[in-house]
Protein backbone atom coordinates (compact mmCIF):
# COMPACT_ATOMS: atom_id res chain seq x y z
CA UNK A 1 0.00 0.00 0.00
CA UNK A 2 1.28 3.20 -0.93
CA UNK A 3 1.39 5.84 2.30
CA UNK A 4 -0.11 9.41 1.74
CA UNK A 5 3.62 11.17 1.91
CA UNK A 6 7.12 10.45 2.54
CA UNK A 7 7.70 9.17 5.82
CA UNK A 8 10.27 12.18 6.80
CA UNK A 9 7.29 14.14 7.14
CA UNK A 10 5.18 12.26 9.52
CA UNK A 11 6.43 12.83 13.03
CA UNK A 12 6.07 16.24 12.25
CA UNK A 13 2.70 16.09 11.07
CA UNK A 14 1.59 13.80 13.92
CA UNK A 15 2.36 16.85 16.27
CA UNK A 16 0.81 19.49 14.61
CA UNK A 17 -2.32 17.49 13.85
CA UNK A 18 -2.26 16.89 17.40
CA UNK A 19 -1.57 19.83 18.79
CA UNK A 20 -4.27 21.77 16.44
CA UNK A 21 -7.06 19.49 18.20
CA UNK A 22 -5.89 20.19 21.58
CA UNK A 23 -5.60 24.28 20.68
CA UNK A 24 -8.76 24.34 18.94
CA UNK A 25 -10.72 22.47 21.78
CA UNK A 26 -8.99 24.32 24.92
CA UNK A 27 -7.53 27.67 23.77
CA UNK A 28 -10.19 28.36 20.96
CA UNK A 29 -13.25 26.75 23.24
CA UNK A 30 -14.38 24.71 19.54
CA UNK A 31 -15.92 21.30 19.45
CA UNK A 32 -14.12 18.63 18.55
CA UNK A 33 -16.61 17.53 16.04
CA UNK A 34 -17.00 20.84 14.88
CA UNK A 35 -13.85 22.16 14.48
CA UNK A 36 -12.95 18.74 12.85
CA UNK A 37 -15.97 19.25 10.07
CA UNK A 38 -14.23 23.10 10.11
CA UNK A 39 -10.77 21.28 8.88
CA UNK A 40 -12.20 19.19 6.31
CA UNK A 41 -14.76 21.60 4.84
CA UNK A 42 -12.35 24.29 4.61
CA UNK A 43 -9.42 22.30 1.97
CA UNK A 44 -6.93 21.70 4.98
CA UNK A 45 -7.21 18.41 5.80
CA UNK A 46 -6.72 17.34 2.19
CA UNK A 47 -3.69 19.90 1.91
CA UNK A 48 -2.12 18.36 4.70
CA UNK A 49 -3.03 14.56 3.65
CA UNK A 50 -1.35 15.15 0.16
CA UNK A 51 1.87 16.28 1.78
CA UNK A 52 1.80 19.78 1.08
CA UNK A 53 5.35 20.49 3.29
CA UNK A 54 4.37 24.21 3.98
CA UNK A 55 1.24 22.25 5.44
CA UNK A 56 2.67 19.37 7.19
CA UNK A 57 6.07 20.79 8.26
CA UNK A 58 5.79 24.43 7.58
CA UNK A 59 2.98 25.52 10.18
CA UNK A 60 2.52 24.53 13.81
CA UNK A 61 -0.64 23.22 14.97
CA UNK A 62 -1.41 26.76 16.71
CA UNK A 63 -0.70 28.34 12.82
CA UNK A 64 -2.71 25.11 11.50
CA UNK A 65 -6.01 26.20 13.42
CA UNK A 66 -6.19 29.90 12.88
CA UNK A 67 -5.77 28.46 9.00
CA UNK A 68 -8.72 26.39 9.55
CA UNK A 69 -10.63 29.38 11.16
CA UNK A 70 -9.15 32.21 8.12
CA UNK A 71 -10.11 30.18 5.42
CA UNK A 72 -13.77 29.04 6.56
CA UNK A 73 -14.17 32.84 7.04
CA UNK A 74 -14.15 33.30 10.67
CA UNK A 75 -12.56 35.76 12.43
CA UNK A 76 -11.58 35.10 16.23
CA UNK A 77 -9.18 36.81 18.38
CA UNK A 78 -5.96 35.49 18.98
CA UNK A 79 -4.96 34.19 22.12
CA UNK A 80 -2.15 33.02 23.64
CA UNK A 81 -1.80 28.81 23.54
CA UNK A 82 -1.55 27.13 26.71
CA UNK A 83 0.95 24.29 27.20
CA UNK A 84 -0.29 21.45 29.46
CA UNK A 85 2.41 19.63 30.80
CA UNK A 86 0.53 15.76 29.67
CA UNK A 87 -0.71 15.39 26.69
CA UNK A 88 -4.42 15.70 26.23
CA UNK A 89 -6.85 13.26 24.69
CA UNK A 90 -7.31 15.70 21.66
CA UNK A 91 -3.72 16.02 21.23
CA UNK A 92 -3.58 12.13 20.89
CA UNK A 93 -6.62 11.51 18.76
CA UNK A 94 -4.62 14.29 16.40
CA UNK A 95 -1.49 12.29 16.52
CA UNK A 96 -2.38 9.19 16.10
CA UNK A 97 -5.45 9.83 13.13
CA UNK A 98 -2.51 11.44 11.20
CA UNK A 99 -0.57 8.43 11.69
CA UNK A 100 -3.61 6.49 10.05
CA UNK A 101 -4.54 8.65 7.40
CA UNK A 102 -1.11 8.44 6.38
CA UNK A 103 -0.48 4.54 6.52
CA UNK A 104 -3.63 4.03 4.70
CA UNK A 105 -3.82 6.82 2.34
CA UNK A 106 -7.28 7.61 3.15
CA UNK A 107 -8.40 10.94 3.26
CA UNK A 108 -9.97 12.75 6.84
CA UNK A 109 -13.34 13.50 4.96
CA UNK A 110 -13.76 9.09 3.95
CA UNK A 111 -12.29 8.06 7.72
CA UNK A 112 -15.04 10.77 9.10
CA UNK A 113 -17.66 9.61 6.78
CA UNK A 114 -17.64 6.16 8.81
CA UNK A 115 -16.47 6.98 12.07
CA UNK A 116 -17.08 9.84 13.94
CA UNK A 117 -13.43 11.62 15.89
CA UNK A 118 -15.44 11.71 19.03
CA UNK A 119 -16.00 7.22 18.08
CA UNK A 120 -11.88 7.68 17.62
CA UNK A 121 -11.17 9.86 20.59
CA UNK A 122 -13.11 7.20 22.71
CA UNK A 123 -10.36 4.41 22.21
CA UNK A 124 -7.89 6.69 23.62
CA UNK A 125 -7.90 4.10 27.02
CA UNK A 126 -6.39 1.69 26.62
CA UNK A 127 -4.72 2.64 23.09
CA UNK A 128 -3.02 5.89 23.80
CA UNK A 129 -0.80 3.30 26.05
CA UNK A 130 -0.44 0.84 23.19
CA UNK A 131 1.47 0.47 19.64
CA UNK A 132 0.35 2.35 17.29
CA UNK A 133 0.15 -0.54 14.89
CA UNK A 134 -2.60 -1.75 17.34
CA UNK A 135 -4.65 1.52 16.63
CA UNK A 136 -4.42 1.08 13.04
CA UNK A 137 -6.22 -2.23 13.17
CA UNK A 138 -8.51 -1.45 15.57
CA UNK A 139 -9.77 1.52 12.94
CA UNK A 140 -9.25 -0.83 10.39
CA UNK A 141 -11.98 -2.71 12.30
CA UNK A 142 -14.36 -0.07 12.86
CA UNK A 143 -13.69 1.39 8.98
CA UNK A 144 -14.78 -2.28 7.58
CA UNK A 145 -18.20 -2.61 10.08
CA UNK A 146 -18.97 1.05 8.84
CA UNK A 147 -18.29 1.01 5.53
CA UNK A 148 -21.37 -1.48 4.06
CA UNK A 149 -19.70 -1.32 0.10
CA UNK A 150 -16.70 -0.41 -1.90
CA UNK A 151 -15.54 2.74 -2.46
CA UNK A 152 -16.34 2.23 -6.34
CA UNK A 153 -19.58 0.76 -5.65
CA UNK A 154 -20.57 3.88 -4.29
CA UNK A 155 -18.96 6.38 -6.71
CA UNK A 156 -20.30 4.17 -9.30
CA UNK A 157 -23.78 4.73 -7.95
CA UNK A 158 -23.25 8.43 -7.08
CA UNK A 159 -22.52 8.98 -10.59
CA UNK A 160 -25.76 6.97 -11.73
CA UNK A 161 -23.91 4.94 -13.91
CA UNK A 162 -24.90 0.60 -14.12
CA UNK A 163 -22.38 -1.71 -13.76
CA UNK A 164 -22.73 -2.70 -17.66
CA UNK A 165 -22.51 1.35 -18.42
CA UNK A 166 -19.42 1.84 -16.40
CA UNK A 167 -17.53 -1.21 -17.90
CA UNK A 168 -18.38 0.00 -21.07
CA UNK A 169 -17.26 3.46 -20.67
CA UNK A 170 -13.95 2.01 -18.64
CA UNK A 171 -12.80 -0.39 -21.04
CA UNK A 172 -12.66 -2.41 -17.30
CA UNK A 173 -14.37 -5.98 -18.32
CA UNK A 174 -17.45 -6.22 -16.56
CA UNK A 175 -16.98 -9.75 -14.39
CA UNK A 176 -13.83 -7.74 -12.91
CA UNK A 177 -15.37 -4.56 -12.21
CA UNK A 178 -18.17 -6.82 -10.44
CA UNK A 179 -15.15 -8.42 -8.89
CA UNK A 180 -13.94 -5.21 -6.99
CA UNK A 181 -17.50 -3.57 -6.14
CA UNK A 182 -18.39 -7.53 -4.79
CA UNK A 183 -14.62 -7.38 -2.61
CA UNK A 184 -13.59 -10.72 -4.30
CA UNK A 185 -10.83 -8.61 -5.79
CA UNK A 186 -8.78 -6.58 -4.13
CA UNK A 187 -8.72 -2.83 -6.35
CA UNK A 188 -6.03 -1.80 -4.46
CA UNK A 189 -4.03 -4.24 -6.41
CA UNK A 190 -5.50 -3.73 -9.83
CA UNK A 191 -3.34 -2.76 -13.22
CA UNK A 192 -2.52 1.68 -12.81
CA UNK A 193 -4.53 2.09 -16.19
CA UNK A 194 -8.07 -0.11 -15.03
CA UNK A 195 -8.41 2.64 -11.94
CA UNK A 196 -7.26 5.54 -14.00
CA UNK A 197 -9.91 5.10 -16.46
CA UNK A 198 -12.53 4.39 -13.80
CA UNK A 199 -11.80 7.53 -12.02
CA UNK A 200 -11.85 9.26 -15.25
CA UNK A 201 -15.48 7.64 -15.89
CA UNK A 202 -16.67 8.09 -12.09
CA UNK A 203 -14.65 12.18 -12.26
CA UNK A 204 -12.94 11.36 -8.98
CA UNK A 205 -8.99 10.76 -7.79
CA UNK A 206 -7.71 7.48 -7.88
CA UNK A 207 -7.21 7.34 -4.18
CA UNK A 208 -10.95 8.04 -3.72
CA UNK A 209 -11.62 4.54 -5.85
CA UNK A 210 -8.51 2.76 -3.36
CA UNK A 211 -9.81 0.37 0.01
Amino acid sequence: MICSYDKIYLDKARIALGRMLDFAVYDLHYDLEEFFRLFISSGTAERFENGEANILVGKSGIELAYLVLEVSGIEIERVTPKYTSSRSEEYWLGWALAYYQWKRNISFAGIARYISVKEILSLYNPYHEMDIRQFVDKIDEMYSAAKKETNLKRLRREADLTQKELAEQSGVPLRTLQQYEQGQKNINKAAAEQVYALSKILVCNVKDLLE
